[in-house]
């Protein structure tokens, strides 16, 4: 639990226990991997470094709809335009950059941009000093596009 000092960095926030995939992998691997560990996107990494993103809902919008099999490597409908934060970027940059980009998950990265956790909008919203800041994220992210 959080204590009501007013949290800086989103290396205080973020879920360090993330798991990977990488592109060669099945989009029936992916899911399961899902499945298993209860959240909903997964980075994928090749040869050590963040190349892109699978969420369920590509895995819904770009396989499931488009008829492609289970056998479709994460690589093909993965997400590759990946935005990322630094762990020393404050969280309220964090949500601003989540709400200008409408994501609800933020991959994170050290010095090295090697990856070190993941903050979702649901990490923000639980940071009592900054629920302006999930307020404006979660307003940016559902707004049309």
């Amino acid at each position: 639990m959080q204590n009501s000092k007013a949290v800086q960095k989103v290396s205080e926030i973020m879920s360090r226990d993330v798991h990977v995939t990488n592109p060669d992998k099945t989009i029936e691997e992916a899911a399961r991997q899902m499945v298993e560990g209860n959240f909903g996107m997964l980075p994928v990494e090749s040869q050590g470094r963040l190349i892109g993103t699978i969420s369920d809902r590509d895995i819904a919008i770009r396989a499931v709809a488009e008829g492609r099999d289970p056998d479709t490597e994460v690589g093909e409908i993965m997400s590759k335009g990946i935005v990322t934060a630094m762990e020393d970027d404050s969280v309220t940059d964090a949500a601003k950059l989540m709400s200008d980009k409408k994501i609800r998950r933020l991959p994170i990265l050290n010095a090295n941009k090697h990856l070190v956790g993941i903050v979702a909008l649901g990490d923000i919203a639980v940071v009592n000093a900054d629920v302006a800041a999930a307020a404006a994220a979660l307003s940016g992210i559902s707004k049309p596009a």
